[in-house]
């Protein structure tokens, strides 16, 4: 079931659809990357590990590829406004293969407390005991294994943008604690806030497929 309407996802959802309604299809496509079909009015993009029909001006959204999993831009404002943002403001930019902690993103210091309590926080006492839920549900999701902690994964967001997840355990002595890094190009094309959005994405995206998954 598509999310409850939330007041404050609906209005910048709503503010941002004008503006990629007034926008120019042919320089989002060059920008971003993301290729554009004028005949059908039609862009592919690829978010989360999906692939998707987005058309222009309407955004209307379908799902392209056939994997049995859950399709967070369908569902959720979250997604829908972080997606147009990247076409309106976006840019595709190679990484230097660095990857970058929060505090390390410009503005990232500012915003540390908020990130911390929304995503590394949460991750690590949803899933500290919990590892193969975790590794189980990243892989449902299309992550990638990666080495680095008990449980790490490596998820793309857009192509060449990436976010690693690491998780370790808690045990009598210690508590769960939790790491997500991006790739270096995410701090030239979005904003620290953003970040915080991008993490919360994957980890409610993690979330609803366990769900799905149980029942």
């Amino acid at each position: 079931m598509p999310e409850a309407v939330n007041n404050k996802e609906l209005i910048p959802l709503e503010h941002y659809l004008e503006l990629y309604k007034a926008a120019d299809p042919v320089r989002m496509s060059e920008r971003t990357l993301a290729a554009y079909d004028p005949d059908q009015r039609l862009f592919r993009v690829t978010f989360l590990e999906r692939e998707y029909a987005v058309s222009w001006p309407d955004f209307e959204i379908r799902v392209l590829d056939h994997k049995d999993t859950y399709s967070p831009l369908l569902e959720t404002n979250q997604a829908k406004i972080l997606v147009i943002r990247f076409l309106l403001e976006g840019s595709m930019l190679e990484s230097t293969g660095k990857d970058l902690t929060y505090r390390e993103v410009p503005w990232g210091e500012v915003y540390y407390r908020q990130f911390s309590g929304r995503c590394l926080t949460r991750m690590a006492f949803s899933y500290g005991k919990r590892i193969p839920d975790f590794a189980g549900g990243m892989e449902l999701l299309g992550a990638e294994r990666i080495s680095g902690a008990d449980a790490a994964y490596a998820v793309s967001v857009f192509p060449g943008y990436t976010v690693k997840f690491l998780l370790w355990a808690g045990d009598e002595d210690f508590p769960p604690s939790a790491q997500i890094l991006f790739s270096d190009n995410f701090a030239a094309a979005f904003h620290a806030e953003d970040l915080v959005v991008v993490s919360e994405i994957v980890l409610n995206a993690l979330k609803v497929i366990l769900q799905r998954k149980d029942k």
